[in-house]
């Protein structure tokens, strides 16, 4: 009986990890993953608490981690950014200025670091706790001395501040503002403003500014000043602190404090973990395999964090001509890493948010009537100009496609031709398409940078068609997008940039952030005219094999690079290729050579979650392939199942598995399909997708069934 017993506690626990309690999605979620590495080959994650699609993100900046714990960060880029007042706890009191607080040891180790929550230890064996709300952090610290100080910086950042100001208004309350940054390079001077409490009195209190403390002073201005509390922790060794930001004023900061109080941190980290909950709950996953679903969730989290609100309570946010507006019933959202998430994790949002997501483009489209257009990577209520192409219209035709529709059409079309019809157009500073006169003149420009322009051209004409019937500019921009057969170069079989006069270039010149061999395949809406061209599918396949014969390049290496945009959707490609089981395969191989759930986990910087949501996509066996077009191309899942609640029905998935990754047959709703791609329409009201897979490839299935490609159209729709 006693065997019995215990072999009974072994199956509960084993059958515990095959499905997912709806109360555990955050607890999977492991924000360590991705938060270690170093350049191009490392997430950028931090591992501090967030809300979804939230105003503040509480944690150590990736950056300066000595520094404490910051407010605001972006989750998985690659450059130092904000870090806006950072606070810090150390024991005992203070004798001398903190200076820039580049002096403090880092924490010592982690805790719990889960969806909503981060507990840490200090070097001086200090706790600390933090959680947030929708527009504030809180933070719960755990003194191991008789006295106790928490360090709030006030012009101090994870890069530059040209201007600061602290001001403590009693002794448990303070506010200021900061002003300055940069982004990879690109000036991104912004103003943010604070408010602070904590829940009782200091005993002590001053500022600091560069080298000197204000021991008693109420006021600090500049570059490496801020504020100090000192709290006798000898009989109550616990401070609770909250801060909340406003880029509009600091009366709004206090507003956005205000909003929402609850009893005490617990109440603060149950409300976010149920938040994480209820948004990571909307895809359920069941497998017995507990890395994956860690993974899996940590992954889908990631891509949850951004765009983040920029508006307050009141509904007022500073916009790009950098006046105040105030929005009507939705929210205003900024930090648009658009080069990179139009490729996946804006259809992911889209699919799942579609209310949010909509507010989302509408706000691109305010972005674009207060600084002049769209722009390629928008940080607060700046465009930095950073990356290439014109990527917005690619993502705002994305969600679109994928159920976004409440947000102005007519408006978000306008400033796409706008875009990629005027010369010398520009979003605030940023040129929106340099070199549009070469590219209209000549039909060619920068190898790379035109197949961005090409992508945003298909997608325009898409959005033109499909939202808002204009179906002369649909037949312009789709046949516009044809013009990637001008670098297509005979003599090499490769496309290949070209001077304005014609000739060629040396091959490997103009390909940014990659080599020629990972942007070939940057055609997404014409894969049979790509494939025709070089000399037909058996040609196409072979170079695909060749690609991944390592899947780790690095972004100036010839073979595959799993953590670099331009190549997210390669594998997908053998389903044009009549070879549907390679991009299973494919799949398979990255899932099990590139990721994993330790810190250095992912294969490149996670760009505030497309990577997160590319490996969502090819984790539920649906990619989103071409621009503005609602559809999917399909590979094998790789959970038992997988529901799906979506707006207006529940998706199931089954048959998915870790080992057996080929499909060898495919049922809809209980119907054999033999295609490699499914439109969203049919999926997006529910049923049941049901593979069935294997060990050994199924080299028949779907290789008759093709994706759909676009080529030059007349005007006939």
């Amino acid at each position: 009986m006693r065997f019995l017993n215990l072999f009974c506690v072994f199956l509960f626990l084993c059958i515990g990890w095959t499905k997912v309690n709806s109360q555990s999605f955050a607890k999977l979620v492991d924000t360590k993953i991705g938060s270690e590495g170093n350049g191009l080959g490392c997430g950028y994650n931090y591992i501090g608490a967030s809300y979804p699609f939230g105003m503040v993100q509480f944690t150590p900046s990736f950056f300066s981690p000595q520094k404490g714990f910051v407010i605001n960060q972006l989750s998985g880029a690659g450059c130092p950014h904000m870090g806006n007042f950072p606070v810090l706890p150390i024991s005992g009191n203070l004798s001398q200025s903190p200076n820039a607080m580049e002096q403090y040891p880092k924490y010592k180790e982690v805790d719990q670091a889960y969806a909503g929550l981060l507990s840490v230890t200090m070097q001086d064996k200090t706790k600390a706790s933090l959680t947030v709300s929708e527009r504030s952090g809180i933070a719960r610290f755990n003194f191991d001395a008789s006295e106790g100080t928490v360090l709030i910086g006030g012009g101090i950042s994870s890069t530059t501040v040209n201007n600061a100001m602290v001001q403590i208004t009693s002794d448990k309350t303070c506010e200021g503002f900061a002003e300055g940054g940069e982004f990879c390079g690109s000036p991104s001077k912004y103003r943010v403003y604070f408010a602070a409490e904590f829940d009782r009195p200091a005993k002590t209190k001053g500022t600091w500014i560069g080298n000197a403390l204000l021991e008693s002073s109420s006021h600090a201005f500049g570059k490496n000043s801020g504020a100090y509390f000192t709290f006798d922790t000898k009989s109550n060794n616990e401070v609770n602190y909250r801060i909340a930001i406003s880029y509009v004023s600091i009366e709004n900061a206090k507003e956005n404090l205000r909003a929402g109080r609850l009893s005490d941190f617990d109440a603060y980290q149950v409300n976010a973990e149920n938040a994480w909950n209820d948004s990571l709950g909307k895809i359920a996953v069941e497998s017995q395999n507990k890395d994956r679903l860690v993974q899996f969730y940590t992954h889908l989290y990631h891509a949850l964090i951004h765009p983040n609100l920029v508006s307050d309570v009141n509904g007022e946010y500073m916009g790009a001509d950098f006046k105040v507006h105030k929005t009507k019933g939705k929210g205003q959202y900024s930090s648009f890493s658009v080069w990179d998430t139009y490729r996946t994790q804006a259809q992911l949002v889209a699919m799942l948010y579609p209310e949010e997501s909509s507010d989302m483009m509408q706000s691109l489209v305010d972005f674009a009537d207060q600084s002049g257009g769209y722009g390629r990577w928008i940080l607060a209520n700046i465009e930095t100009g950073i990356m290439q192409g014109d990527p917005t219209p690619i993502l705002i035709a994305n969600s679109y496609a994928f159920g976004a529709k409440n947000f102005d059409l007519k408006q978000a079309y306008h400033h796409m031709k706008r875009g990629a019809t005027i010369p010398l157009l520009r979003s605030q500073d940023q040129e929106i398409r340099p070199h549009l006169t070469e590219y209209l003149r000549d039909g060619h420009t920068f190898a790379s940078m035109m197949l961005e322009y090409t992508s945003a051209d298909f997608a325009i004409g898409q959005f033109a068609l499909q939202a808002v019937n204009n179906h002369e500019d649909a037949t312009y921009f789709i046949n516009r997008s044809q013009n990637w057969k001008n670098i297509y170069n005979p003599k090499n079989n490769w496309l290949n940039s070209r001077y304005p006069n014609g000739k060629w270039k040396d091959i490997t010149h103009d390909w940014r952030e990659a080599t020629y061999k990972n942007y070939f395949w940057m055609v997404p809406y014409n894969l049979k005219g790509l494939i025709d061209t070089i000399g037909g599918k058996q040609v196409a396949e072979k170079r695909l094999d060749t690609l991944f014969k390592r899947l780790d390049a690095s972004y100036e290496e010839d073979w595959f690079a799993a953590g670099n945009e331009p190549d997210f959707q390669v594998p997908w490609i053998y389903n044009w290729t009549n070879t549907p089981y390679k991009t299973s395969e494919v799949i398979h191989r990255i899932f099990n050579e590139i990721y994993n759930s330790k810190p250095n986990g992912l294969p490149g910087n996670d760009d505030l979650g497309t990577m997160g949501a590319w490996y969502v996509y090819a984790s539920i066996g649906l990619y989103p392939m071409i621009p503005g077009v609602a559809g999917f191309s399909v590979n094998a899942p790789q959970f038992d199942k997988i529901t799906i609640t979506l707006p207006e029905g529940q998706l199931i998935i089954k048959g998915g598995d870790t080992e057996a990754h080929y499909i060898s047959s495919l049922k809809w709703n209980n119907k054999l399909i033999n295609s490699t791609w499914f439109d969203w329409d049919t999926i997006k009201k529910g049923g049941e997708l049901e593979f069935k897979t294997s060990i050994k490839p199924n080299k028949s299935w779907g290789k008759d069934n093709v994706p759909p490609s676009y080529n030059h159209i007349k005007n006939n729709f």
